[in-house]
């Protein structure tokens, strides 16, 4: 997915207003000004790509988009599963088959609706579990773009998902 050019602004904006901190094999540098005089020499464009597609520091946490039925199938007890009702078997039955392509974390009716499945004692393992698996670190990037306030105990939810390219960054340089 290409960056819009309103996202591009707001990168461009945001590039401009915050310093990058990189660390080279000798030590931290500093990208200052990345649309004046380049600091670095004509690579700058990929050095900063490479930036925002590093993981946040410090850590931003975001709610994945996609998780697989596989991946949530590996994070269910199997005792509780055995546990479930009838009514709960078959409304996760209907989830897997309406959620081929996987599930959507970001949506809290999603996560809601697992926890309400595996709610009670007979679920604290799997619900545990699944929290885990719906979260993920951010990139400097999606940091930018996602709204929330990242914390592992509230994460954000994820706007853009996209890795950004020397080119990209190029072409971000030549807006007005």
């Amino acid at each position: 997915m290409a960056l819009t050019n309103a996202q591009k602004l707001t990168l461009r904006t945001h590039i401009q207003a915050n310093q990058v901190q990189l660390t080279f094999g000798g030590g931290p540098a500093t990208i200052s000004s990345v649309f004046g005089a380049p600091i670095l020499g004509s690579g700058d464009a990929l050095i900063i790509a490479d930036w925002y597609n590093l993981q946040a520091s410090p850590n931003f946490t975001v709610w994945k988009s996609r998780v697989s039925i596989t991946e949530i199938g590996d994070k269910i007890n199997g005792t509780e599963l055995a546990g479930l009702s009838t009514l709960n078997s078959t409304r996760l039955q209907t989830v897997v088959i309406l959620s081929a392509d996987g599930v959507n974390p970001g949506l809290a009716d999603r996560r809601a609706f697992f926890d309400d499945i595996f709610s009670g004692a007979g679920g604290t393992i799997t619900r545990a579990n699944l929290l885990i698996l719906w979260k993920r670190l951010a990139t400097n990037l999606e940091k930018v773009f996602a709204t929330g306030t990242g914390s592992d105990a509230v994460p954000a939810l994820l706007v853009l998902q996209e890795i950004i390219s020397g080119d990209q960054i190029s072409d971000i340089k030549g807006l007005a």
